[in-house]
């Protein structure tokens, strides 16, 4: 088994048919624009206690499916405003690639409008957090999708 070789323990749950890595080890594709931005999420969540085994990063919805294409993850951190292709379409892009089905996605956005938030929540995000963030609400808002308790 690969994750053994690696040095990972496998999940005790799947969700849906892929499999999930323990909180120990996620791998996380960050998608977002800037690249500065990209790192600013890897940190606040490691400060939130997320202990990340990989980090993807993609500018643009099109260049995250294409990784996605490529490699599994277990979680995806995604902006609303990019160019190419947009949070809200990635996220309604998700469900066509076979790495992504039933990976959890929490959207990160300076966005705040209540109609941005449905738009998400509906594409099929399972959270939501505003810039400017704080590490605790990274460990608030994403802990409870990769499934610890904060």
């Amino acid at each position: 088994m690969k994750a053994i070789e690696d040095g990972f323990r496998p999940a005790t749950h799947r969700r849906s048919h892929v499999s999930v890595r323990t909180m120990e080890h996620i791998r996380a594709l960050i998608v977002d624009d800037s690249s500065v931005m990209r790192k600013i999420v890897e940190r606040s969540l490691r400060q939130a206690g997320v202990e990340l085994d990989k980090v993807v990063e993609a500018g643009n919805g099109a260049e995250a499916l294409a990784a996605l294409g490529k490699e599994p993850v277990d979680l995806i951190l995604c902006d609303i405003n990019m160019p190419v292709m947009d949070g809200l379409e990635f996220v309604k892009q998700l469900p066509t690639v076979e790495n992504a089905k039933g990976v959890p996605v929490v959207m990160i956005t300076t966005e705040g409008s209540e109609n941005h938030v449905v738009q998400a929540l509906s594409a099929g995000a399972k959270g939501y957090i505003r810039k400017p963030f704080t590490p605790e609400q990274v460990k608030e808002h994403v802990l409870p999708v990769v499934g610890r308790k904060s």
